[in-house]
């Protein structure tokens, strides 16, 4: 994993305090979209990306951002390249892996979507749930929109019951120090304003799983709005979890950081 911390140049952008801003009559949709062995996915999440924005004529590009898979997922990107046209496919490879956080600051560089959508490759997060956050946002011109699993309506499916205490635990830890007024600091789907994702990676230290709650906690601390749509997680379809028992020691680690220095 990187230590460097890549600072992106946001002067060419209106500056975050966007909250009384209209939003823009036309709006294109990047989704970043970070894999690491994912040839079995990818396809499937492409298509349902694909058909989601086709049906609700939305503006979109998908930004592959993959860490050197050896299972062959830049092949069948690549592939998914000439079927969509590289005007909604980008692939932006990357040496090896590298860390969650250093994966959104280099697809973020070639975004050309005034919104960006960050969401897993591995069939977590459903594509069916991306209208409900563009509606919301539109509605009320959030900076940001949080995909929950911990509203009415949302949940998880697929996980038992030590994955489930372990999430509520991180989240509830998090909350209980941090008070930064999202209900899933841990979810990973989210909607951002592209200028306010690049302020906030630009703040962010956090490079791996603790990247995400950190990102919510600096949105308060900027006084960013943020909404919140219900979602169903799904465990993933194909492949393994990279989330042990590292990552876990990460995200407390993380919480008590910011807990000392925000």
């Amino acid at each position: 994993m990187s230590n460097e911390h890549a600072i992106l140049n946001v002067d060419e952008f209106t500056s975050p305090t966007t909250s009384n801003t209209p939003p823009m009559a036309h709006n294109k949709y990047s989704v970043l979209l970070p894999t690491y062995n994912e040839r079995e996915n990818l396809p499937i999440i492409t298509w349902l990306l694909a058909k989601t924005f086709t049906e609700e004529r939305i503006d979109w590009e998908i930004v592959i951002i993959d860490d050197g898979s050896p299972d062959g997922t830049q092949d069948v990107a690549l592939q998914l390249q000439k079927v969509y046209g590289e005007d909604h496919i980008q692939l932006r490879p990357r040496a090896g892996k590298l860390g969650l956080g250093t994966a959104y600051v280099h697809g973020l560089q070639f975004a050309t979507g005034n919104f960006v959508i960050i969401m897993d490759a591995d069939f977590s997060h459903h594509p069916k749930y991306i209208p409900q956050m563009i509606k919301l946002q539109a509605e009320q011109n959030y900076d940001i929109v949080s995909g929950t699993r911990y509203l009415p309506g949302g949940g998880v499916f697929g996980w038992d019951l030590k994955r489930k205490l372990v999430s509520r635990g991180a989240n509830y830890l998090a909350t209980l120090l941090l008070r930064p007024k999202s209900s899933d600091l841990t979810g990973s789907f989210r909607l951002y304003k592209k200028e306010v994702l690049y302020q906030l990676i630009n703040a962010t230290l956090a490079k791996g799983y603790v990247f995400q709650m950190e990102m919510i906690v600096r949105a308060r601390q900027f006084n960013h709005s943020v909404g919140e749509v219900p979602i169903t997680f799904v465990d993933r379809v194909y492949g393994e979890s990279k989330m042990g028992v590292s990552e876990i020691t990460q995200y407390a680690q993380g919480v008590w950081r910011l807990f000392m220095t925000i």
